[in-house]
């Protein structure tokens, strides 16, 4: 099977800062891929680079031509626009004309639960309803692979279980690939097929969730096994 996101040797400088460090990465279609690690550590940069948002200082980046891919921000930029327009735009954005646009963005914010809220502007939403309106664009848009940065830090218990609920539904639906950071243990947990340990901007562990959680890490993975020492201790 083709890798869906291939990186080699990629990295990415500001200024006198590295901020991803020959970064090797394969995904495959399908998997949940969760990115971890300490504030700065190159989790959203990464993230950033793998969706087209930042240059490339060095290495080589490719994407297979069937991806169709979309962003979920940790703090989604709302437009000024009805919660409808705001997914509607999106579809216009990719070439669907306005009448077109208006069923399939009803469809989304019903799966999504927001249907009710069509017609009210989308910057008075919570936080919670804010986070649901992006995925709901992304699933109009019919994205494959969807990338996700902290998507539900900033968010009430309620409305985390709420959010994982819907992307747990998305991949038993449609095999959605996932690519996304956390400092939710629990939620790579339940969420991710594979773990990346990043520190420093280095790539130090990629490993199938079960093994980065369950094997000892001491000898193989020593800086992965302090990260967890320390936040599960």
């Amino acid at each position: 099977m083709s890798a869906i996101l291939k990186l080699e040797a990629v990295s990415v400088q500001f200024g006198t800062h590295l901020a991803l460090h020959g970064v090797n990465l394969q995904m495959q279609a399908g998997e949940r891929v969760a990115l971890v690690g300490a504030n700065g550590c190159g989790k959203s940069t990464l993230l950033r680079v793998a969706h087209g948002l930042l240059p490339l200082s060095g290495g080589h980046m490719a994407m297979a031509p069937e991806v169709r891919q979309a962003m979920v921000f940790q703090r989604p930029h709302m437009l000024r626009s009805s919660v409808l327009r705001f997914v509607m735009w999106g579809l216009w954005l990719q070439g669907m004309s306005w009448r077109d646009a208006r069923v399939p963005a009803l469809q989304a914010l019903t799966r999504m639960g927001l249907q009710d809220l069509a017609e009210r502007s989308a910057r008075t939403l919570s936080g919670g309803q804010q986070q649901r309106l992006a995925l709901a664009r992304a699933w109009a848009l019919q994205a494959n692979f969807v990338l996700l940065d902290e998507p539900t830090s900033s968010l009430d218990p309620h409305a985390k279980r709420e959010v994982e609920r819907l992307l747990a539904e998305w991949v038993a639906m449609s095999g959605v690939s996932l690519l996304f950071s956390s400092h939710n243990l629990g939620q790579v947990k339940r969420l991710a097929t594979r773990v990346i340990y990043l520190e420093a901007g280095r790539v130090l562990a990629d490993l199938p969730v079960h093994e980065f959680f369950n094997q000892p890490l001491g000898e193989s993975h020593p800086e992965a096994h302090l990260f967890l020492k320390g936040e599960l201790g």
